[in-house]
């Protein structure tokens, strides 16, 4: 039907193939040898036309999201070249999440994200048993 959506017309189909079938599920005589192969045939057929409607609907947008990812496919690639060794920087001077606090945005839009766990750096001394610090 013109300008009906694809979304209906999948409908249709489906309803008509389920219409299409009901006769045949609500009859209750004993089939015939064989019958039951040609049930699951026409089941099977039925079947292959909804998911080749599917496919032939689904083909231009697949077609088109194929497009944008080749188009975008470089950028990403430069992006990810330019960014990468910074995040590499950053995640060696986190070294673990749970020693840091939600962030916080500040009223001038900085972004404060507090450290909870107090940073051990391998210059501080340690203190001893009894709290003595060897020089």
């Amino acid at each position: 039907m013109p300008g009906s959506s694809p979304h209906i017309a999948m409908m249709r189909l489906a309803l008509a193939l389920i219409l299409a079938t009901s006769p045949a599920l609500a009859e209750e005589t004993t089939p015939a040898p064989g019958a039951e192969d040609d049930g699951f045939s026409l089941m099977e057929e039925g079947a292959k036309l909804v998911l080749r409607g599917l496919m032939s609907e689904m083909e231009p947008a697949l077609d088109e999201m194929e497009k944008a990812l080749t188009e975008v496919g470089p950028k990403l690639e430069d992006f990810g070249s330019e960014i990468g060794p910074k995040v590499r920087q950053l995640i060696a001077m986190i070294d673990d999440f749970k020693n840091y606090d939600a962030p916080v945005m500040l009223p001038n839009g900085d972004i404060l994200i507090r450290r909870n766990a107090p940073l051990v750096s391998p210059a501080d001394p340690v203190p001893g048993p009894n709290g003595e610090i060897d020089l």
